[in-house]
Order: C-alpha cells, then structure tokens, then sequence
C-alpha cells in the first residue's frame, strides 16, 4: 500500500476516533464542527466506516448545503439506507445542483411512484436530461454519461469559440475537449483545448479539430467503456445514440467509479456477495445475504461427501487413506484457483475471447501437468516415508496428477461456459470449481485404492 494511502487511512481513522469520543460524551456541538470541517468524499467514508446508530446521528449533524455532495459519494447500500428515510420534498432538495448522472443513479435507487414525483418537481430541461439517462441501462454507457456537454460547429472560427465559452460561468468538469457537431447535433470530431489555446484566432474549427477519436455508443457496457479509457488515456468522450447525435459525454471519475465497481465486484463475488455490501450492515440484511450461497456450498459439500461414503469400505480398511485424501482435494482447489482468477481477469479486461481460448486452454493443461508431476513425486515420496507403502505413494501421485490437470482445464473452460450461459463467473466459478476438484480428487483417490487394495 503507497505511504500516502496508509496515511490517509491513519488520517481518516483519527478522525473517526476523535469524532466517535465526541458522540459518546455528547458534545454534538464539537462532532458538527469536525464533521462539517471535511471534504464531502471524506465525510461520506466516515459515514461508512460508522455503525448504523452513529451513522444515523451523524447525518443529522451535516450541514443541508454539503448532504447532496456527500450521498453522491456514499456507497449504493448505504445511500439507499438514507434515501427510504427520505420524503419527496427532502430528496428534491438534496438533489438540486447534481450532475445528471449522478442524479440518475441516486433516482435508481428509489420506487418508481418516488422517481415520478421528483422528475415533476423539476423544470423541464433538467427533467429531460435526467429522463434521457434513465432511458438507458446503468451498465451502459448511457447510463454512466452526463448530459452536460459544449459543443460547437465546425464552420465558426476560434475567436467565436472563445467568445462563447467566455459566456459560461464554468466549464463542465474533466473538460479537456470541446465536441463538434453538424447542424443536426452528429459528432464530427473534438477540439482540444490544448488547440483551442495555442491555434490562430482566425482559424475555423475544422482546420484544428481532431477527428481520430470515435463517439462511444450509448449502449456500449460500462465494462468496454473502461477498456477504452484505459487503453487510450482519456480524460472525456463523447457518447452517441444509434444515429450519431451526441447526446452527453463520459468522464474519467465516472470511469474511476467503473473500475472500482468491477474490482469490489470480483473480490465479493468470489464470496457469493454483493460488491455494494455495506461494513457495518445490521444482522437482519446480513445473514440472509450470506445463507444463500452458504446452502449453495452446504450442497456441493454434500456432493463430494457423497463420493467418499461409496468408499467407504475401503476407508475403513486403509486408514491411511483418511488421512492423506485431504490433501488431493486441496492441491487441486488451489491449482484450480489459480487458472480461474487468471482467467476471470483476461475476461474482464476483454483479452480472451474465441480466437485464443484454444491455446489458453492447452497452456493450462501442461501447466497443470508439470505442476501435477513435480508435487505429486514429492507427495509420493512422503507417503512412502511416512506409511511405509510403496502401493499408497502411487495412489496418491496418480490422484494428484489427475485432480491438478482436471483442475487447470477446468479452471480455464469454467468462466467461459459460464458467460455463454449468462452466469457471472466471478460469482458461481469458485464454488463450481470447488466441486469439480473435490469430486475428482475423491474419486480418483478413493477408486485407484479401492482397485489396488480390494
């Protein structure tokens, strides 16, 4: 972790320290001052690092004028805490003066009679553009774009572009581009501000303008969007509808949100839980969340306990066998483990795809089988030392050479089949995998003693 990192969280927990002191000596005169002395971002991580008795306080404490700023940086589960305590009029309120794609996502957290009523508070172009987002799915780019955009045209001269932006009180955030449109609003191109400032003033737009750059599609995944941004080092783009009208553009903080989103989601899945789970969520919504996939695995366990107990003849009659059939499942869970992550992450970063999953799937298999071969002549010679049979020794080489090239190639087809077949790999791979080299490894194991000892 980088020194700054570190000190920010020593910084943040310091904080939450002296403010908690504050709380429970209740001088709640002291805890408005600290709090409404940060920034927004850092209030909202307070919030969040706060159990949900203090967390309630301390909402309450937050001047009006900084609670939009802060939900917005709040967590999905945690804002959604807020927003069901909120009435109409207050969720107008704290929402005024947001960007419309943060207003949209805060709108998506509530019931549609609630999004009806706020949409009619507001004046009709605000309610256009929040509508205009809404319409697309918050995984796409659509969903992801802000609405707020300067565009110019390509006919009018620099002086004029000058002139223009001199008439707005500010320009939208992470602006590095002007976006040039036709009389009908299709993008033709951007103009850098870079140009802007360094070209003639007597220069039109379309001698400095940069048509390299291609509008991102409006239904394009969130996920791609990210791609592009990483691969190009962009600071905006442009986003079009299905006949090339501009209709907002896309920034790298929505894009940061993005990453972060994706990387929570991977790290959580591999749990069987929700990327937006709150810390300090009460029992009551934790235990069901986490039942789901604990019946799931309770299932799978049953599986491969299933397979041992057809053994267990055998078992009973080589002891041996009990102690050492643990550590054929667990070679092939880790070798498993292995493939699949690597695997999940070149997905994610959309670097597997039809043309090269062949030769991934055939690297995994010799890797698995050098890795199987190599441990399983160590294995074998521990068992040999210790139970003093040559017969257990190649049992158990046999087994984990099996189980560990299962485990790669399974490793390796898993997350493909499971997105042919529109399940989240992150979620459901680990526990399939699971099974897989637990009942292989039980089998393999298990049926190769059971032949050479019957």
């Amino acid at each position: 972790m980088p020194p700054a990192t570190e000190e920010l969280i020593a910084l943040t927990q310091a904080q939450l320290g002296e403010i908690n002191e504050a709380l429970d000596s209740g001088t709640f005169q002291q805890v408005r001052r600290l709090l409404n002395g940060l920034q927004p971002v850092e209030i909202a991580h307070l919030l969040e690092s706060s159990p949900p008795p203090s967390r309630r306080i301390l909402w309450t404490l937050i001047d009006p004028e900084l609670e939009g700023e802060v939900l917005q940086e709040l967590s999905e589960d945690v804002q959604l805490q807020f927003l069901r305590g909120m009435n109409t009029e207050k969720v107008v309120e704290i929402t005024e003066g947001m960007d419309t794609d943060d207003l949209a996502d805060v709108l998506q957290r509530l019931p549609d009679a609630v999004i009806q009523e706020v949409l009619a508070a507001m004046d009709a172009q605000d309610r256009q553009r929040v509508e205009q987002v809404l319409s697309y799915d918050e995984d796409t780019a659509g969903g992801l774009m802000d609405t707020d955009t300067i565009t110019v045209r390509p006919r009018v001269t620099l002086d004029v572009v000058f002139r223009y932006l001199r008439r707005h009180d500010e320009l939208p955030g992470s602006t590095d581009s002007l976006i040039v449109v036709s009389g009908k609003g299709e993008y033709v191109g951007l103009l850098p501000l870079s140009k802007l400032l360094t070209s003639s003033p007597n220069s039109t737009v379309r001698e400095v303008m940069s048509t390299g750059l291609e509008a991102i599609p409006a239904t394009m995944r969130d996920t791609e969007v990210a791609s592009l941004f990483e691969r190009h080092d962009w600071i905006s783009a442009p986003v079009v509808d299905d006949d090339g009208i501009v209709v907002g553009r896309i920034t790298i903080d929505d894009v940061v949100d993005v990453i972060r989103e994706d990387a929570d989601h991977s790290l959580m899945s591999m749990a069987g839980l929700d990327e937006e789970e709150d810390t300090f969520a009460p029992i009551h919504r934790t235990a069901p969340r986490r039942a789901i996939w604990l019946g799931i695995n309770l299932l799978t366990a049953i599986l491969a306990s299933s397979v041992i107990n057809i053994f267990q003849g055998t078992i009973d009659k080589v002891v041996a066998l009990a102690v050492l059939m643990p550590i054929v499942a667990s070679m092939g869970g880790v070798a498993g483990s292995q493939t699949l992550t690597v695997v999940i992450r070149g997905m994610a970063l959309g670097q597997i795809g039809r043309s090269n999953i062949n030769w991934l799937v055939s690297r995994e298999f010799f890797v698995g089988l050098i890795n199987g071969m190599l441990w399983a002549l160590t294995m074998a010679l521990v068992a040999g030392w210790w139970f003093e049979d040559p017969i257990i020794s190649f049992i158990i080489a046999a087994a984990m050479v099996i189980n560990l090239l299962t485990a790669s190639v399974a490793g390796a087809l898993l997350p493909i089949t499971l997105r042919s077949i529109k399940i989240d790999p992150a979620l459901a791979g680990s526990v399939a995998l699971t099974t897989i080299t637990d009942v292989v490894g039980f089998f393999a194991f298990l049926g190769l003693a059971t032949y050479f000892y019957a």
